[in-house]
């Protein structure tokens, strides 16, 4: 590479935009030599997605119709702290797993600055899932249509237009042209504002499924007639989208077309640009979306077209996407998600094995300072027996026959003469083990009537949540327990 900025006398390497003077196959690995500017592509375990989402809590739902939507996007972060967006298919999505397995290592193999690149997948009985680099600030429909604080410049759509012509000349240099519904909530922004394709729409949402939203005003005529997607059904789409940009609408192509037929494009562009634009920059740019949205495919450009075509209307190339786009820069990562402790890690997980260690492993200390006020009858006449059947419990507790250790504590806690916050958790994992999570979760309460600020108490009702399939009340639970863990750990 170092040859090749030898070319440029004021040496465009040092511009926010330099990529944009490369061709799209140099996008590969953003332009960079370092081999490890993106992440290799791995195979995550379920647990491993489970623990990065929080369980997939609905709190880490990012895709556009939330839990309503068939495949759910989720973010979560890794265990090395990088974040990461994950979808989760419908599990009859893709029936076969070798297919599935096949079509994300080859969508894997990608790399490039203008994709938010897929970056592993996970493939575990029924789940199916994708894992993408997170991209924290929102989506293009989010900035274009639903802004708060400014409306998208000029110089930025213009941006977004000419990055996502490369994204597309980049996958189609790969072997990669075919893109499933390219629509605004698959444009999202970087850390540093910059507009990159989310690698999803690269695959199907299933594999015999349709690769088009039900709009069908939106949607190539030549798909309509057969079904398939094509390169130049991409290209219709991506005219689409630029009528998006200049309208700061959604507006069917066939309303847009009779507008600029009637000589009328100046209605079509969003009246937040006026004064903005030249009319000479406006007319290219509907010249453009009119060959995309040409009836006949053959018609259209290809995307190598495209990006000559928008790379010489680029504005303001040395001003950062984040100026543009009028976002904070470096301070829009999400917020760190909870860490969690061993035990927390066990309840997500559901893994009651664990529990038991931990439990096992803690003994009575926590007990310590609970008030057991005993007049010398009680503890004459009432203590031994009481103490004895909290011994059996714990010998049958630590043996694993747990229904033995049911009725031994409940002898305890039924004798009433100690209270001991560390039986009930017991008993509830008990409760637990053998598939009683209902009095399982009682317990757990008790235990923190008991000793209101008592972290494995919250943990253990996590847990019993989790398994009755409650999973909002869960995560509450188990972030009430992650801050009492942290408070009682400063202290």
């Amino acid at each position: 590479m170092g040859a090749r900025c030898s070319k440029f006398s004021f040496c465009w390497w040092h511009s926010h935009l330099k990529p944009s003077l490369l061709d799209s196959s140099d996008l590969e690995n953003g332009g960079k030599n370092e081999k490890n500017a993106f992440p290799a592509f791995t195979e995550f375990s379920l647990d491993e997605l489970k623990m990065a989402t929080n369980g997939f809590s609905s709190e880490n739902i990012v895709s556009e119709h939330g839990e309503k939507a068939p495949n759910v996007v989720y973010k979560g972060v890794l265990e090395n702290g990088r974040w990461v967006a994950v979808k989760r298919f419908n599990r009859s999505a893709w029936p076969d797993s070798r297919q599935f397995l096949d079509e994300a290592r080859a969508v894997g193999n990608l790399r490039s600055e203008r994709l938010s690149n897929l970056i592993g997948c996970c493939c575990e009985g029924e789940e199916k899932l994708l894992v993408a680099e997170f991209m924290p600030n929102e989506t293009l429909a989010k900035h274009l249509f639903h802004w708060e604080n400014q409306h998208m410049k000029w110089a930025m759509r213009l941006r977004v237009a000419f990055y996502l012509a490369q994204a597309l000349d980049y996958c189609s240099s790969k072997g990669r042209a075919l893109y499933h519904d390219l629509n605004a909530y698959r444009i999202l922004f970087d850390q540093d504002g910059n507009p990159r394709l989310s690698c999803f729409g690269l695959m199907k949402n299933s594999r015999d499924g349709k690769s088009y939203s039900t709009n069908l005003a939106f949607t190539p005529p030549e798909y309509l007639k057969t079904g398939r997607v094509t390169p130049e059904s991409v290209v219709y789409s991506f005219g689409t989208m630029l009528l998006d940009l200049l309208s700061g609408k959604h507006i069917p192509p066939s309303h847009a077309l009779d507008l600029i037929r009637g000589k009328n494009f100046l209605m079509l562009m969003d009246s937040c640009l006026e004064g903005y634009f030249s009319n000479d920059d406006g007319t290219e740019l509907v010249r453009l979306a009119t060959r995309c949205l040409q009836y006949e495919a053959r018609e259209r450009p290809n995307a190598k077209s495209l990006v000559t075509s928008l790379m010489s209307l680029q504005k303001e190339t040395e001003v950062p996407s984040h100026v543009l786009l009028g976002i904070p820069h470096g301070t829009s990562t999400p917020p760190q998600p909870l860490l969690l402790t061993p035990m927390g890690e066990a309840c997500l997980r559901k893994d009651l094995t664990a529990l038991h260690e931990i439990l096992e492993k803690t003994g009575y200390k926590d007990d310590e300072g609970i008030a057991n006020e005993l007049s010398f009858q009680m503890w004459t006449n009432q203590m031994q027996e009481t103490l004895n059947s909290k011994k059996h419990g714990d010998a049958a507790f630590r043996a694993k026959d747990f229904i033995t250790a049911i009725d031994c504590y409940t002898q305890f806690i039924d004798g009433g003469t100690m209270v001991s916050p560390t039986v009930h958790a017991r008993r509830c994992l008990c409760y637990l083990m053998s598939d009683m999570p209902q009095e399982a979760l009682g317990d757990a309460m008790q235990a923190q009537v008991v000793f209101p600020e008592w972290p494995t108490s919250f943990y253990l009702q996590a847990a019993g949540l989790f398994i009755l399939g409650i999973e909002n009340d869960a995560q509450e639970a188990l972030k009430e327990a992650t801050k009492l863990e942290a408070k009682r750990s400063k202290n």
